[in-house]
């Protein structure tokens, strides 16, 4: 007997319901992203190695699914090197290509690429799946996509004002109350500076952004594990937990770091911000949140993250501005900012909330039901009027008992069946029959549309 057949933890399949979920999902973040002039490219699964090594971070490297070279990938190794058994090693000998592990390196490696094709500052959007060789939990999976917008070649931090208008405009269409987090990697290096730490700034921010999930003494464990001396830790206590409201946060945050040029830069760039959004009027809550870092190495300034307030989940949205980024690539002195959008986060939350609109799944809303080859004949030609005046429906293609065929309209939530038999054919009409109530209507092809027209107002349809 055949194995069953499976499919690699962390990864899922989307039934067609599921699919035109996500589909809604993509398409109202793809909306909002052209609302502010952002425009969509896309990159390869994989990149050389090359590109995705050391972006990361330590952590964010082993997490790098590696792609073996084709053909005979164990050619050029020792005996020596394969029976040392160590897996990095030997992983670095036979693959030179990884799947991706975000979106926002590969699009600053675009950057440098297509330098001469673009028009800064450049606004772009990206919706594609990533991947990363994480531990799969709730909520965390190895396969999941993200949607990104970057702007690159601006420093002004209107950027990091609109991108906030974008989530809030996001998960007002949604319906999800979040709270949008914010806080500025010069923040941090002030911090790290005023303790002093300045050369452990990593290190601190690695094991501070860990605070929600696994909490000030395991953070303070680690801290210690990275060889930060008690009298640091003791001074960092009061400022990673500083309470109060965003201008009592900016306030004691100008006195703290009175002595770092730098982390009173963070503070300033931060009040611009909230000082900006405040006056906009965004409706989600907006929070000056120290203990955020958002551990990827690469940002250098705003900072931001997403949780939603109804349900227990991870972020659901990041980003921050890097400053340096395309400078790896040779392309120094290019500044951008970017978000991401969770979608696979978003997809369980809006489950778990259950607010997706009705329509979102797009299904077939009228099924005609055949009794025959005359029958389907007929119901072809009305099907294909239905059809262009923009009613998804379809023909059942067997002449089945009419049980199974209801059925199929039942399982597939189908709201209206038209019934096509001798009296119709002969009245050159069709049976629409409600599957919620029961209710039937006689009605020529022309008036058939024109009901559908008026189902949002005459309540016909779901």
């Amino acid at each position: 007997m055949a194995a069953k057949p499976s499919i690699p933890k962390g990864t899922r399949d989307f039934s067609p319901v599921e699919t035109a979920k996500r589909n809604y999902i993509f398409n109202t973040i793809r909306n909002v992203y052209h609302l502010y002039g952002f425009q969509p490219i896309e990159t390869p699964a994989m990149e050389m190695l090359a590109t995705l090594m050391g972006k990361y971070g330590e952590e964010g490297d082993k997490l790098l699914f590696k792609i073996q070279n084709s053909g005979d990938y164990f050619s050029g190794l020792t005996d020596e090197e394969l029976l040392s058994r160590n897996a990095a090693g030997l992983a670095s000998k036979f693959c030179e290509k990884g799947l991706r592990y975000d979106l926002t390196v590969p699009f600053a490696r675009y950057v440098v690429m297509h330098r001469d094709e673009i028009t800064f500052p450049f606004k772009r959007y990206q919706i594609q799946p990533v991947w990363r060789a994480d531990r799969p939990q709730k909520g965390r999976y190895r396969e999941f996509y993200q949607c990104d917008a970057d702007v690159v070649g601006s420093d002004s931090l209107l950027n990091e004002v609109e991108l906030m208008q974008i989530v809030d405009t996001v998960f007002r269409r949604f319906g999800i109350r979040v709270c949008i987090k914010i806080n500025n990697r010069k923040i941090l290096t002030g911090i790290a500076e005023i303790i002093g730490e300045a050369d452990k700034i990593v290190d601190i921010t690695v094991a501070i952004d860990k605070l929600d999930k696994i909490g000030l003494e395991h953070v303070n464990a680690e801290l210690r594990g990275k060889g930060i001396g008690e009298e640091a830790i003791a001074r960092l206590q009061p400022i990673i937990l500083l309470s109060g409201s965003n201008d009592e946060k900016l306030d004691t945050l100008r006195t703290v770091l009175a002595g770092s040029e730098t982390g009173l830069k963070g503070v300033e760039e931060s009040a611009f911000i909230l000082h900006t959004l405040a006056a906009l009027g965004l409706q989600n809550e907006l929070e000056l949140d120290l203990t955020l870092a958002r551990g990827l190495n690469y940002y250098t300034g705003a900072i931001f993250e997403v949780k939603a307030l109804d349900v227990q989940m991870g972020s659901i949205t990041g980003g921050g501005r890097y400053d340096n980024l395309t400078g790896v690539f040779g392309m120094p002195g290019v500044s951008g900012v970017g978000i991401s959008f969770g979608a696979d986060r978003i997809f369980d939350v809006l489950n778990t909330l259950d607010l997706y609109p009705k329509e979102a799944t797009n299904s077939t809303q009228l099924l005609f039901i055949n009794f025959g080859e005359r029958e389907a004949a007929f119901s072809l030609q009305v099907l294909t009027q239905v059809r262009a005046a923009g009613i998804r429906a379809e023909l059942f293609p067997d002449a089945a008992k009419m049980k199974k065929q209801m059925s199929y309209a039942n399982a597939k939530q189908i709201p209206f069946v038209a019934i096509v038999g001798e009296d119709e054919m002969n009245a050159g009409k069709v049976t629409l029959k409600n599957m919620e109530t029961g209710d039937q209507l006689l009605l020529t092809p022309e008036a058939l549309i024109q009901q559908f027209g008026l189902n949002e107002t005459a309540g016909l349809s779901h």
